[in-house]
């Protein structure tokens, strides 16, 4: 995500620190925090922490039951296009109480992480970057199931680096983080982007990068499925934006990114390839990008 902001900066002239709005969900939360704490892109291109990876035997033991998690994860799934598409874009919202029964039954088939995101979170907080009413960051509230988004009025008060800790951690993985006696675990258990909350109105360009879509459909590993659910979903959501007036322009890995991210995106031996082919992708795009937009 980084790799292709630096892309497309260098391209065109389009600095992402000057977006009206930012949407971080999991890994985009580093991404989104570190904006909103005016790094540049470039400067902290292979730099930025990240999620410590996972091994595809971790991510096997931190999968639900795939009965359940297709439930959880297909929301709308085959309602990407076309009149039962715009139905699933007005109605999003209220989908919400069903959506987090579903992940609240597959999360309770989950064992407990053990990992710590401590790390993560002090480099974060050195950045200072705090809440300037710009920054949206996703997290699940585990025994819930329900989507939280620190930084908006209704969220419980907690710092941009334990949100970024919660929005990164991943169920069976991770340590769920734990705010005034709830635990918070990886808001992409929710949606890959949730550009839904964007604050787009008419006029409004959104730009939305969605790399969990270039994963291809796989029975062998249990995170085969993600794939498919991130593209319909995020067509969904920005649909839901498309209502209100938006423009949106949704960003996933090209056929060269993919090829070098394979399968297990926590795999960080292929950081310095991804980091190519994400520049590369980033110039490409930037012809067709200008001006400012609110990314997800």
């Amino acid at each position: 995500m980084s790799a292709v902001l630096t892309g497309m900066s260098e391209a065109s002239g389009f600095d992402p620190r000057e977006c009206d709005g930012f949407v971080g969900t999991s890994a985009g939360s580093i991404v989104a925090a570190a904006l909103v704490a005016g790094v540049d892109p470039r400067s902290g291109l292979g730099e930025l922490p990240e999620q410590p990876a996972v091994s595809d035997a971790e991510a096997a033991g931190a999968a639900p039951e795939p009965t359940l998690l297709g439930r959880a994860l297909r929301i709308g799934a085959e309602a990407s296009g076309g009149a039962l598409g715009s139905v699933a874009a007005i109605g999003l919202r209220s989908t919400e109480p069903g959506g987090a029964l579903v992940r609240r039954a597959a999360l309770a088939r989950v064992p407990a992480g053990r990992r710590s995101l401590a790390d993560l979170g002090r480099e974060v907080e050195r950045w200072g970057a705090d809440w300037d009413g710009r920054l949206s960051i996703s997290a699940l509230e585990l025994d819930s199931g329900r989507r939280v988004m620190f930084g908006a009025d209704d969220a419980p008060e907690v710092s941009v680096a334990t949100a970024v800790e919660a929005s990164c951690a991943i169920p069976g993985v991770f340590r769920p983080i734990v705010v005034g006696g709830r635990r918070y675990v990886d808001g992409g258990v929710w949606s890959p982007t949730n550009m839904d909350h964007a604050p787009a109105g008419r006029g409004t360009r959104v730009l939305c990068l969605n790399p969990l879509a270039s994963l291809p459909p796989s029975r062998a590993l249990p995170y085969g499925a993600i794939g498919p659910w991130a593209r319909s979903l995020a067509a969904i959501e920005a649909l839901t934006l498309e209502r209100r007036g938006a423009r949106v322009t949704t960003v996933g890995p090209d056929a060269d990114s993919a090829a070098v991210m394979g399968r297990n995106l926590m795999n960080g031996s292929r950081r310095a390839e991804t980091i190519a082919a994400g520049l590369a992708q980033g110039w490409a795009l930037a012809g067709g990008e200008s001006g400012r937009a609110a990314a997800g």
